[in-house]
């Protein structure tokens, strides 16, 4: 018989590192649609968590992927970095990748019929999902963000005016998460991906794309850990407004 629990940590400024099977997160989405751009948690540290995952960087300079414990950045000119481990996040989400199951791509298919497979595969939708896609694209459509500068704007004007990027015939992997419908405000409610090519010099945020042939890993998690920066911005943010309008349009590049 199989027991599973969903866990809350949450902890403000301090460390801590939670085990296996669990999603760890440092602030959240809407500070960060609110405009809290400064990274408070090194590369370094944000690795003690993890070794796959994605978020964004010190004044939102580009989008991370973390892959095999690797951090990239990819910055606004589309092309890959690989930041130091001094190097500090404001928002990401982390896990030890470990998947449960496989699933094969053999057919043509878009975002959203990806997205139909994953969750016939995982139907629990109360439970977060590590999700690793590798394989060949014959679109990938992805975005990047530039760094900002203070007086911070919201991130919806910030992807208002974000570079795109449209590769075709590609080959690579999608690294990203499904969250639950209940962690809104927290984190993004359904599918938060991004996209790294196999030779490591283009990707972004994933907003649309087509696959042609690959897999998909999943790995289904029980625990959620919450890390709240301890700021001045994240203090005085407001965080009781409603922001799903705002997200949705940033997710999807609207």
């Amino acid at each position: 018989m199989l027991c599973i629990g969903l866990g809350l940590w949450i902890l403000v400024s301090g460390c801590g590192t939670p085990g296996r099977n669990t999603l760890f997160q440092t602030s959240t989405i809407d500070a960060l649609l609110a405009g809290v751009y400064d990274g408070d948690l090194s590369c370094g540290d944000l690795l003690k968590h993890g070794h796959f995952g994605i978020g964004t960087f010190d004044r939102v300079d580009g989008e991370m992927v973390v892959l095999d414990g690797i951090i990239y950045q990819v910055k606004a000119d589309g092309k890959v970095y690989k930041p130091d481990a001094n190097c500090t996040t404001p928002f990401a989400t982390i896990c030890h990748f470990n998947p449960e199951k496989t699933v094969s791509v053999d057919t043509s298919m878009d975002y959203k019929q990806l997205e139909t497979l994953i969750d016939a595969a995982a139907p629990n939708q109360n439970l977060f999902c590590a999700i690793r896609i590798t394989g060949q694209f014959r679109s990938m459509k992805t975005r990047s963000v530039p760094a900002q500068k203070r007086p911070y704007p919201p991130l919806k004007e910030v992807t208002n005016k974000q570079p795109e990027f449209d590769m075709n015939n590609v080959f690579g992997t999608i690294v990203g998460f499904r969250c639950p419908p209940y962690v809104n405000g927290i984190n993004v409610p359904g599918y938060h991906l991004h996209f790294i090519n196999g030779d490591r010099t283009r990707g972004g945020h994933v907003l649309d794309f087509e696959i042609i042939d690959g897999r998909c890993d999943i790995d289904i998690l029980h625990q959620f850990f919450l890390r709240l920066p301890d700021t001045k911005d994240f203090a005085e943010t407001d965080l009781s407004k409603d922001r799903n309008k705002e997200l949705k349009d940033v997710e999807r590049g609207e």
